[in-house]
């Protein structure tokens, strides 16, 4: 139907908007104190930029995408996520010669074809940064600190932070080898994907959401207990860093993202609150996604926050967001000339940065009244001819009820003064 929007989609409405500025903003401002830059990318990429990037063997490949053939016949897809449009930007842009780390934050919509639930929809909105050029555990540790930091102030509690190592591609080399052993005598009890997935990427059957592949796997061996001594002395600095930032956290060896990018660390923040959606958000190291995707070897970590799973936490944790006041004034007028002074008078206030509403509705002075009453107006104005005539006018305070004779040609600095934590008198 026309009239109502495509399934997995919603509407942000104005009466629940200030929420998600409420989160924006705050992440904005966090990531600024780490000294992150915000980066815009494109709603969409070339496909092959995913299958490369993400892996062609994860959910979100074979089972997720919105792709497409445009009317030039190239193959384009929707952003699924966002670091792998971030890293093609990084190669294109020629940010390796900028100087190192480079630190990015974005704010994006991407889009997914799954199972729409509580908290999840096909378009979806993230926060995430993005750290390149560093492969110190210290990176690890700042970009996890950013996000504890952002969930703290939020007021989020009883968020549980848990962290592993999925090891360097020399260590999966070793570990797929045992893993293909284990899965070899549960192969025909698991889903389709998961077999095809086998001989291809078998690491990817360890993300399966099948519960029949779920049950299968319970004990299966742990990538962090075959890691290397290199990921190992990684992975025991990072935890060190961590405990040094009074950061709590806990080790989960089941920890492997759906993404084929990701190498050693890992990490989620995973809600411990009943009625919660558990993960909250997580990331990653991804120290050979930028050389996968054609630029040189780079190594990197970042993280991915679901807004829409970020303010249900919030509103399951009875966190209250405040709300926007009502604008600072209400001019209301009776006649054409009163008309003609509430319009030159309200452009005057907007223009001085006062917030101001005026009827346009052709409303009667009392059903204007009421309006004002409903949008919250702090100050209200009534305009006729006598007001016109001799410029003065009856100023009132919606909140206490007090009114005041002033001047229109007042009207400015007294609310002005009253915005700075003064009484307008």
């Amino acid at each position: 139907m026309l009239i109502k929007a495509p399934k997995g989609t919603r509407d942000i409405l104005p009466d629940e908007i200030y929420k998600w500025y409420y989160v924006e903003e705050k992440f904005r401002e966090i990531a600024g104190r780490f000294n992150y830059k915000e980066i815009r990318i494109p709603v969409f990429e070339h496909t092959e930029l995913f299958q490369r990037g993400v892996g062609d063997t994860t959910d979100i490949v074979q089972k997720e995408m919105y792709t497409f053939d445009d009317k030039g016949g190239r193959s384009i897809t929707l952003r699924p996520e966002g670091t792998a449009g971030v890293v093609r930007s990084y190669i294109q842009n020629g940010m390796s010669s900028w100087p190192q780390p480079v630190k990015l934050f974005y704010n994006i919509t991407a889009y997914r074809y799954e199972n729409v639930q509580k908290g999840r929809y096909r378009e979806f909105h993230q926060l995430g940064v993005e750290l390149f050029g560093s492969a110190d555990p210290g990176a690890d540790a700042e970009v996890i600190s950013l996000l504890h930091l952002y969930l703290k102030e939020l007021g989020i509690k009883n968020i549980k932070l848990n962290i592993n190592s999925i090891g360097c591609p020399t260590c999966r080399e070793k570990y797929n080898k045992i893993l293909k052993e284990y899965l070899a005598a549960r192969l025909n009890n698991l889903c389709e994907t998961c077999r095809d997935r086998y001989n291809r990427n078998p690491m990817r059957i360890l993300d399966c959401k099948e519960e029949r592949c779920k049950s299968e796997l319970t004990d299966a061996p742990a990538l962090l207990d075959y890691i290397c001594e290199d990921c190992a002395e990684h992975f025991e600095k990072v935890k060190d860093k961590l405990s040094a930032m009074n950061i709590p956290f806990s080790i989960d060896k089941g920890i492997v993202r759906g993404l084929d990018y990701y190498t050693r660390t890992v990490f989620e923040f995973v809600s411990e609150n009943i009625g919660s959606q558990g993960t909250v958000c997580g990331g990653g190291r991804y120290d050979g996604l930028v050389e996968e995707c054609g630029g040189s070897p780079t190594p990197g970590i970042g993280f991915a926050l679901g807004i829409e799973r970020l303010l249900l936490e919030m509103d399951n944790q009875n966190i209250e967001i405040p709300a926007p006041e009502g604008p600072d004034i209400f001019i209301g007028f009776i006649g054409e000339n009163a008309e003609k002074l509430a319009e030159s008078t309200a452009l005057k206030l907007r223009a001085a940065g006062i917030s101001c509403d005026k009827d346009i509705m052709g409303r009667s002075v009392k059903a204007q009244m009421k309006y004002a009453n409903k949008i919250n107006a702090r100050f209200v104005i009534i305009l006729g001819d006598s007001e016109v005539e001799s410029g003065k006018v009856e100023l009132k305070n919606m909140m206490t009820g007090e009114t005041k004779d002033i001047h229109i040609d007042t009207i400015v600095d007294r609310l002005l003064k009253y915005k700075q934590g003064n009484k307008a008198e």
